[in-house]
């Protein structure tokens, strides 16, 4: 037989190990390593932070931030996760897996706000440019 005896709290209790099952508790900030199905049969991990519990009453959810870096971008995406979820699961995320470098995605999103900053000045170029130049198609109707 498998039992196993285990004290909790001052008491001995005597576990069978082939019915035992682990159970994980979570808090808010804990670090997660988050599986997400992809494709088909392909999955990717990437890590992540749990960022809330909603105790909704039919359906309690945990909603994690995770990142996705790439050579060029850094995406910060949320997913909510709860008994219904089949694309995603979590575990803990343990010490030597918690690799990302904080300046490089710091540097990527900064890169990307940029981008989109000369984006949004392009679009108000051609919103004033297309305010001068057509006035008087406007002014004649």
């Amino acid at each position: 037989m498998e039992k196993q005896i285990v004290e909790i709290n001052g008491i001995k209790l005597e576990i069978d190990m082939r019915h035992a099952r682990k159970i994980e508790n979570y808090k808010v900030g804990d670090c997660v390593k988050v599986l997400i199905k992809k494709y088909s049969d392909t999955y990717e991990t990437y890590p992540g932070v749990i960022i809330d519990f909603d105790d909704f009453q039919n359906l309690p959810t945990i909603t994690v931030c995770y990142v996705e870096l790439g050579y060029s971008t850094a995406e910060i995406k949320f997913i909510a996760i709860n008994s219904k979820s089949k694309e995603y699961e979590i575990v803990h995320l343990p010490d030597h897996e918690k690799h990302i470098d904080k300046q490089r995605a710091i540097d990527l999103l900064d890169m990307q706000v940029l981008k989109k900053e000369e984006e949004l000045f392009e679009i108000k170029r051609k919103r004033a440019y297309f305010i001068e130049k057509f006035k008087q198609s406007f002014e004649n109707k």
